[in-house]
This record gives C-alpha cells, sequence and structure tokens, in this order.
C-alpha cells in the first residue's frame, strides 16, 4: 500500500534553513520516495492557516519506506539544521487502495 508523508513548513530564517533543504536533497529517492507536490499554498479554502505555509508531499511504496526515510541517520542530522529556522509538521497517510 503507498504511504504518503503530507508536511506542512513555516520557514523563518530562509538562509539557515537552506541548509537543511540541501542536506535532504536526494534522501527521499533513496528511501523509495518522490515528491507528489511542494510549494507554498495558493489559496487558504477552509480553517485557520497561515497563508505562508508551505506543503510537501513525498510519495512511498509503503509505510516502512516512509519511516526508513524519517528514521535514517541523514534526516536527523538534516533536520538539526533547522533549528531556529522553521519548524515542519510532518503526517504518514497510508493509501488502503
Amino acid at each position: 500500500m503507498a504511504a504518503y508523508i503530507v508536511a506542512t513548513v513555516r520557514v523563518s530564517d530562509p538562509a539557515k534553513f537552506g541548509a537543511y533543504v540541501k542536506a535532504i536533497a536526494g534522501l527521499s529517492e533513496r528511501h523509495g520516495g518522490e515528491y507528489v507536490v511542494r510549494g507554498p499554498i495558493t489559496e487558504v479554502l477552509e480553517g485557520d492557516v497561515d497563508p505562508h505555509e508551505r506543503i510537501v508531499v513525498s510519495r512511498f511504496p509503503h509505510a516502512d519506506a516512509a519511516r526508513s526515510y524519517i528514521g535514517s541517520p541523514e534526516y536527523q542530522a538534516a533536520a538539526a539544521l533547522r533549528a531556529g529556522a522553521g519548524t515542519v509538521e510532518s503526517r504518514l497517510l497510508v493509501d488502503p487502495d
């Protein structure tokens, strides 16, 4: 079953956050992932949403691959680089079809 990581990203220090982005370049793909969509919110349709958030959706062949990506030492080291530069909230969704 396909699994998706859906992340909400808020950047407060673009230069510092850029080090994180550079460090994870290609890492998702090495765990079987592919980006479905990533970018700024185009329009808030409902709810109390920060219009400056960015959304990243990555597809993995299965949930274990997604967990392997997030739990990898490379990802964890990269995540430490973004401390004080922004926040990332990630969710795992498994497609039952």
